[in-house]
């Protein structure tokens, strides 16, 4: 039996169907019953907990031969990172009690970053795992491809406003397909203690990469529009944010380079199959 988080978004529910495809048992962790029907009707068992709920993710992660690990994305942390702190308490307390085979854990690249920014929730939540009795897995998965859902409609009028600059400068990204297919196989392999597997698509890309695929998936012209630097705060501040700076960090982190795979001895490197214009495709479609 394999317990996985995050089963209704796209990373937990392609690990849930390559484990199904397998022939393998799945136990969908879910927030409330009607998000679980339909897994419910693939054959899956239903659990049902809250990432900060430790007696139900106990209840949740017992019995079980892995537990994929997702923890919700909090945007605008407040200082000190509490939700994921707590959040991170809950998930320790509920994998001592459970003492499933392995787990592993969706991270994501520039996780063992210490510069203060976004990516420290995932850095976070990688310390209290370590601390554990466990055979653990940090899957570092780069930029999402699919971030890019958000610019579809910018790019039907032939202009998206793009953080990532240069609009040359090649960052590591991934699909979420191959996240999936390969969390799904981890979780099947067997290993000790801490593994670290970084994970990038075929390719490296950059933002007029993303403009190049939207226009060959439209049929019509589209480019990068920067949005300067200095506007950042004020912008993010009038949509609702209040804790800007780590988002800021982090897109730093990306552009100026110092937010890339750790690598080195022991860390495992692997290459996903989908590259990026095929995922812009599916996108637009």
């Amino acid at each position: 039996m394999y317990a996985v988080t995050g089963i209704t978004g796209k990373v937990g529910g392609g690990v849930a169907r390559s484990l199904l495809k397998a022939g393998l048992p799945v136990r969908a962790v879910v927030r409330d019953i009607a998000k679980g029907k339909p897994w419910a009707e693939l054959g899956c068992e239903i659990a049902l907990a809250e990432i900060g709920d430790a007696e139900a993710l106990a209840k949740a992660f017992e019995g079980t031969d892995g537990v994929f690990l997702m923890t919700p994305p909090n945007y605008d942390p407040q200082p000190g990172f509490p939700a994921t702190q707590a959040n991170a308490a809950a998930v320790k307390k509920a994998l001592e009690t459970a003492r499933p085979k392995q787990v592993v854990f969706l991270s994501t690249v520039g996780a063992h970053v210490a510069e203060p920014n976004l990516l420290n929730n995932s850095k976070m939540t990688e310390e209290m795992l370590r601390t554990l009795a466990l055979p653990v897995c940090m899957l570092r998965a780069a930029w999402f491809m699919e971030n890019a859902a958000r610019d579809v409609d910018a790019a039907r009028t032939g202009a998206i406003h793009c953080f990532l600059q240069p609009l040359d400068h090649p960052i590591p990204m991934v699909a979420t397909d191959d996240i999936a297919r390969n969390a799904a196989n981890i979780l099947r392999e067997e290993w000790t203690g801490v593994r670290i597997v970084e994970l990038e698509g075929p390719a490296r890309y950059c933002a007029n990469d993303i403009a190049s695929g939207f226009s060959a998936a439209l049929g019509l012209p589209v480019r990068m529009v920067t949005v300067p630097r200095d506007t950042w705060e004020t912008l993010f501040r009038s949509q609702g944010m209040q804790y800007p700076m780590p988002r800021i960090r982090m897109i730093d982190g990306f552009n100026e380079g110092w937010i890339d795979f750790q690598g080195g001895t022991g860390i495992e490197h692997r290459k996903g199959q989908i590259p990026l214009d095929d995922v812009l495709k599916t996108l637009v479609a």
